[in-house]
């Protein structure tokens, strides 16, 4: 599983957080890398930390013809694409629904859901059978909670991407899964961690009585861009530490 030598992997959101975290895990298993985030400084500083040569793709996952000029640009550099991680997302500050700006609402909306459709659908327009697209999603898409509702409806929305796109490109050989997150000491949850008051309450509301470590984020992520998930599709795989069990 954590052999991937050789398969061209786009990661998307790999400029900071569990993007950074994916792009180490994925070339220490051998793949080729595109690493996508709109900040190229941040792209190059994760690029230097690797033992590979990563396409560097700078851009906004929100723009159609951008997501297709990265598929374009893996099919000119490595030939193809295998597997389309679509992690891109960004949260808001804790607010409720009523004082939830329109301008955020399409900010989240746009590039936690909009985002992974686009990347989605261009990583399908180059890939073969054995493809792969993975969406980072979150426990918050089926358990959402009052305060972040643009949020827990993006993830909401791409948990239901997943299982219709699955269906679709099922006969073509390709696999869509989603990876429901929990709360994890990088990524969206940082912010969150530092709240001393929340950071306990959420740690003593999941089983395992912890936040997620970045060493607890990539397995998932290596399974299901291996042989060994061949038949794992249209699934939303869940690793919360037993968050959604209590």
């Amino acid at each position: 599983m954590s052999d991937l030598a050789g398969r061209r992997v786009v990661i998307t959101g790999a400029g900071r957080g569990i993007g950074r975290v994916l792009a180490a895990a994925f070339d220490a298993a051998g793949a080729q890398l595109a690493l996508v985030a709109r900040g190229e400084t941040a792209l190059k500083e994760v690029a230097e930390g690797l033992h590979g040569d990563p396409l560097i793709c700078p851009g906004d996952v929100r723009d159609a013809a951008f997501n297709d000029g990265v598929a374009a640009d893996m099919v000119e550099r490595f030939g193809g694409v295998d597997v389309w991680i679509c992690n891109a997302g960004v949260s808001p500050e804790f607010a409720d629904a009523t004082e939830t700006s329109p301008e955020t609402w399409r900010e989240i909306v746009d590039t936690n859901l909009t985002g992974a459709f686009l990347g989605a659908r261009a990583g399908a327009a180059v890939m073969g059978a054995g493809g792969r697209i993975i969406v980072t999603g979150s426990v918050l898409g089926h358990r959402p909670r009052g305060g972040l509702a643009a949020y827990s409806a993006s993830k909401s929305g791409a948990h239901s991407l997943v299982a219709a796109m699955a269906q679709e490109l099922g006969p073509r050989g390709i696999t869509v899964n989603a990876v429901a997150l929990g709360w994890f000491e990088t990524g969206v949850g940082t912010h969150w961690r530092r709240d001393a008051e929340r950071s306990t309450a959420i740690a003593e509301h999941t089983a395992l009585g912890r936040w997620g470590t970045p060493d607890d984020l990539p397995g998932v992520f290596l399974f299901l861009a291996s042989a060994g998930s061949a038949y794992v599709t249209g699934a939303t795989l869940t690793v919360d530490g037993g968050y959604s069990l209590l």
